[in-house]
């Protein structure tokens, strides 16, 4: 915006004014003053010419919205958190008290997990699940307290646990719609020795096309074949899938399909607080695990595909092997670090080792959902259909440009 501003100079201006004076020379008499310094003298008659120059005078900046400055002593818990995807219309209020209860069964887990050597729950249990892999004590008490998680909950409709031969249905007095599959305890053998430890949990929707198909020949009554036939569903129909870190700290990550978030349990108030947003996975990463006491068991292809990463790359260094023995590890470094993640099939187990459902669906969920990729070597987790609701598969999970370099040597 211009606007006219007049330039009139008097005797008592500035020399550096001066320089923009417009008065006619005519009009300006000099007279010698003290010192010799020169004044213009201003007669009766002078008259004064103004000229008018434009000045741009900048409009006024918009104020700018004032930012909310977190406090530092600002903390968001899961419960809060939750509570705000429910009013985004994100989740509905039963699946918010079904991940309240499954974060109330990790909590438990974590304290007995800490104090197991005190209270004597290190060990076997002396039992054998349905995978015939001998249970330790935890194995049973925490697959005791998931259970009763859920069914309190009034949420579950049918739970699915990988220390239970069967899906069990909720009963009706407590009975709600959703599916959930867990694991309680995986890496149990790491219990024994303090080591990394972790629960995987999946939730889905009834599948309700498939409650039609119940096979009447069966030797299971129709309440377990509908909860074999709801639970048989593939990774693409879950809803929500996470995992619990019991280690130096205790981190409960999940997605509920917006992207991945860990909340880490403060001993103090005894609350999952947030502390890791939107996890993205980094889309290459220099850290491999696979269980190399199987090498020789690999397909010839995948051998050379590890053979290759222990040799040195551009930088004059080769990849580092990391393995923990502990899936929720695996994967928690993984969603931090990058890398890739291996569990194959081997001459001792065609199909794999890891649980579809309870263990291999969930992580290729959260996976996904951080930007990486899991397959089975054919083809992608999230897309098989179990035909059995204990079957393995080969598994590789990780950084998105490692997996697709591991499939050039693959196919």
């Amino acid at each position: 915006m211009g606007e006219a501003v007049p330039t009139l100079l008097w005797n008592h201006l500035s020399s550096a004014s001066l320089s923009i004076c417009r008065l006619s020379p005519s009009q300006l008499h000099r007279s010698h003053g003290r010192g010799g310094r020169q004044y213009p003298n201003v007669t009766d008659s002078f008259r004064p010419r103004i000229s008018c120059k434009a000045v741009e005078i900048e409009a006024p900046a918009t104020a700018a919205e004032p930012r909310i400055k977190k406090s530092r002593y600002e903390i968001e818990n899961l419960t809060t958190w939750l509570l705000k995807q429910e009013q985004a219309g994100h989740i509905d209020a039963e699946l918010t008290i079904v991940l309240s209860s499954i974060s109330l069964a990790c909590k438990q887990i974590a304290s007995l997990l800490q104090r197991s050597s005190i209270i004597n729950l290190t060990g076997a249990q002396g039992t054998v699940n349905i995978q015939g892999e001998d249970q330790k004590k935890l194995d049973v008490i925490s697959n005791e307290l998931f259970c009763n998680c859920l069914r309190s909950s009034g949420r579950t409709g049918i739970i699915a646990s990988e220390e239970e031969d069967v899906p069990v249905a909720v009963e009706e007095t407590y009975s709600g719609n959703y599916i959930v599959i867990f694991d309680p305890i995986d890496g149990s053998a790491n219990i024994d020795t303090s080591l990394t430890t972790g629960s995987i949990f999946g939730i889905y929707a009834p599948d309700k096309q498939c409650l039609f198909n119940i096979d009447d020949d069966s030797t299971l009554d129709q309440a377990e074949q509908k909860c074999i036939i709801s639970v048989c569903q593939p990774g693409t129909n879950l809803l929500a899938a996470g995992y619990c870190l019991y280690s130096s700290s205790v981190v409960f990550t999940f997605s509920i399909g917006r992207g991945v978030y860990s909340f880490t349990l403060d001993p103090t108030y005894g609350e999952f607080v947030l502390t890791h947003e939107n996890i993205k996975i980094p889309s290459s990463g220099r850290i491999y695990s696979f269980n190399e006491g199987n090498y020789d068991l690999f397909d010839e292809k995948l051998r050379k595909y590890l053979d290759d990463l222990r040799k040195p790359g551009p930088n004059g260094k080769p990849y580092s092997g990391r393995y923990i023995g502990c899936l929720v590890g695996e994967i928690h470094r993984m969603l931090l670090l990058g890398g890739i993640y291996g569990n194959p099939d081997n001459k001792n187990s065609k199909n794999g080792n890891l649980r579809l459902l309870y263990k291999c669906a969930p992580m290729s969920y959260l996976i996904e959902q951080a930007g990486g990729k899991a397959t089975d070597g054919r083809q992608r987790i999230l897309d098989i259909k179990p035909d059995q609701i204990h079957q393995r598969t080969p598994i590789f999970i990780g950084s998105p440009d490692e997996i697709e370099n591991l499939e050039k040597y693959l196919s």
